[in-house]
């Protein structure tokens, strides 16, 4: 018995030191693999890896796009607006490397640039621009935070501003500003049908002028309408035209 313990130990042993060497990395993680307090040149992975336990530290990285959500960040605007403005940010890592090596903890670093940048990005435009072109912002946005998380290893890909939210008096504001202008292009709507109405009155009576057949047959449709309503007596004045050639035939006899 006490041979039997002296054999298993030194297997237990082997088998404990075989398990901390074998190490599986999914096809999205990469492993940083330190010796000795050095790094090797190239990370591991995926699939089956082995390292030298215990001179040898692995780290996994993940290369799966990670989406940050900023928090809501005070900003001042260009023309003295004050707002609270959040976004969200996706990027990966690309050096697995420098990740490690270059910064303590790449997740908050980014976090922490990103927050800096919209609140220094924002506070540089009025609101309006802020409100219109929220997609120039955006890509504005995306350069200045990859540049600075490039030395990282990490490739920031895009930049979304999610919410802008106003104080109660601008919001009042705007919707004052917004019900003007709805009153302003309906009567430019009014004003250009009356122009348009007063066009075509103009046009009729030359037309008129020109053809004063088309008169007298305007007044005879008149009095078809006048002649279906029968509540009330109409006295309607018959130009002399229209019986002209009756008065010629009657003095010619």
């Amino acid at each position: 018995m006490p041979f039997l313990s002296l054999v298993s130990f030194p297997v237990l042993i082997g088998v404990f030191w075989l398990i901390n060497c074998v190490k599986v990395l999914n096809e999205y993680e990469r492993g940083v693999v330190f010796r000795l307090g050095r790094m090797m040149a190239q990370p591991l992975g995926p699939g089956l890896t082995f390292i030298l336990f215990p001179i040898d530290r692995l780290i996994r990285i993940s290369l799966r796009t990670i989406t940050l959500d900023v928090p809501p960040q005070d900003v001042i605007t260009k023309d003295n607006v004050s707002i609270k403005v959040n976004a969200v940010v996706y990027f990966r890592v690309i050096d697995p490397n420098k990740a490690i090596v270059e910064v303590e903890d790449y997740l908050f670093a980014s976090s922490q640039m990103a927050q800096t940048t919209l609140r220094s990005v924002l506070g540089q435009v009025e609101l309006d621009e802020l409100l219109a072109q929220r997609e120039k912002l955006n890509q504005q946005l995306q350069t200045l935070i990859d540049k600075q998380t490039d030395p990282w290893g990490v490739k920031v890909s895009a930049v979304e501003i999610k919410q802008v939210d106003l104080p109660e008096e601008i919001r009042r504001a705007m919707a004052r500003q917004a019900e003007a202008e709805r009153v302003r292009r309906a009567k430019i709507i009014g004003a250009d049908a009356e122009f348009q109405a007063a066009q075509k009155l103009v046009d009729a009576a030359r037309l008129m002028s020109e053809q004063p057949m088309s008169l007298q047959m305007r007044y005879l449709q008149t009095l078809a309408e006048i002649a279906t309503e029968k509540n009330s007596t109409i006295i309607f004045p018959i130009p002399i035209d229209l019986i002209k050639p009756f008065l010629e035939k009657a003095v010619s006899k």
